[in-house]
């Protein structure tokens, strides 16, 4: 076979069915639960001004080595989104509904990361964000929301970690210590974590590069610097997901991997997949970022959860399985006239999936295509049932054939099929 013209770029695939049927599925499933809580969808544009994503942070990999940004037609400096939160403030900002405003969203992103299985530079999220609240039983809905759609899939390998990151007036105490503390140990971090630590020493902490471990387990514990308010949201925020049940583990060095959480992040890991490589989704609380996008001082909470990660983890799991839908109906046609296209866009109107065969093949050649489709019944149009107004009802496994008149078709049909 000749080699393909062209292919698709690294990072990017077709996803065909019935893959594609399965991540629907998945978005109907996040959808449901999501509305439950009174979320209604947004759909943001897939590119925005670049200054939108440059606020996630200077000193994320996002910002500075994955953006894929360039200049239009118009001269504007755009890029293509990383990531929803930021535009789903920058929505907000311009929009301004009345606040706690709920939205949730599904649809592709895009980062200039290497990729990996299961991680592609054009790849799918599913998540919500709540602006214009303080209150910390928000995050514990979010996260019990999350904790809900991963249930409903089936999975059940998946730990929920917990940490806060307190207010941005914590932050200088704890960035000095870190800066003592990792400075002491320059020598054994990674090139790269030296290199982070010059710009924000709290991205050290999200470092998974083997040899940076050790020296991130014994790192100051941000716990130790925040102020009251904040350790008592988040106190509040897990004696909520003590009340509610939901399992969880507290992880004190837990930042994730943008500049612009403040207080409560959360971070969703499957068991079941390579442990370095074992994140499927998380978020947390962004209580600056609307005011840094021109709006007013409203707080934010959200979280995004990766599609393909999320699929990999129910692969690992045998749950969420793809399904290929087959046909109530298979037409089989041999006239030359143009009855199986009036008969299967009319069954098609009544709600039942339909398929029929192409091309004048022979009536074995459809038979055998009916019985490969695995309808559960055939309906035969020949020259007889042409000239007689009729169609033979064929039952593919038990049941006899029967001729029925046009008129009764559906009426018949709609008895017997489920």
């Amino acid at each position: 076979m000749a080699r393909p013209l062209f292919q698709a770029l690294p990072g990017t695939r077709d996803i065909l069915a019935p893959d594609s049927q399965r991540m629907r599925a998945l978005v109907e499933v996040f959808a449901e639960e999501a509305e439950l809580a009174g979320f209604g969808q947004i759909v943001p544009p897939m590119f925005e001004d670049i200054g939108v994503f440059t606020r996630i942070g200077d000193s994320t990999d996002i910002v500075t080595k994955e953006l894929y940004d360039f200049e239009d037609n118009g001269g504007r400096r755009i890029a293509l989104r990383p990531e929803f939160t930021a535009s789903v403030c920058r929505a907000y900002v311009q929009s301004r509904p009345v606040p706690p405003w709920k939205a949730w969203y599904a649809g592709p992103a895009f980062r200039q990361e290497k990729a990996q299985k299961g991680r592609y530079r054009q790849f799918d999220q599913v998540g919500a964000e709540v602006i214009g609240s303080h209150d910390p039983d928000l995050d514990t809905e979010l996260i019990a929301m999350a904790a809900g759609f991963y249930k409903r899939l089936g999975l059940t390998d998946v730990t929920l970690l917990v940490n806060t990151l307190g207010d941005k007036a914590d932050r200088p105490g704890y960035l000095d210590a870190l800066r003592t503390y990792f400075g002491e140990h320059l020598d054994a971090l990674s090139e790269q974590s030296r290199t982070t630590l010059a710009i924000n020493p709290l991205r050290v902490l999200d470092s998974k590069r083997p040899n940076d471990a050790e020296i991130v387990a014994g790192a100051p514990v941000l716990l130790d610097y925040i102020s009251d308010d904040a350790a008592k949201a988040y106190g509040r925020v897990i004696d909520g997901l003590s009340t509610l049940s939901i399992p969880f583990v507290e992880a004190p060095r837990l930042v994730r991997g943008l500049d612009y959480y403040t207080r409560t992040t959360f971070e969703f890991a499957s068991n079941a997949l390579e442990a370095a490589q074992n994140a499927v989704g998380g978020g947390g609380r962004y209580d600056g970022l609307v005011a840094d996008l021109g709006g007013p001082e409203d707080p934010g909470v959200g979280f995004a959860l990766g599609v393909d990660r999320t699929l990999l983890a129910c692969d690992a799991e045998g749950v969420f399985g793809a399904v290929v839908p087959t046909p109530d109906l298979f037409v089989v046609a041999t006239t030359e006239g143009t009855e199986a296209l009036a008969l299967t866009q009319e069954l098609r109107a009544e709600g039942w999936r339909v398929e029929r065969a192409y091309d004048g093949r022979s009536m074995k050649a459809q038979m055998k295509a009916a019985n490969k489709s695995g309808a559960p019944v055939a309906l035969i149009v020949g020259e007889s049932e042409a000239t007689d107004g009729t169609v033979s009802v064929r039952p593919m496994g038990e049941g006899d054939q029967v001729v029925v008149p046009r008129p009764e078709l559906i009426p018949q049909l709609k008895e017997l099929l489920p």
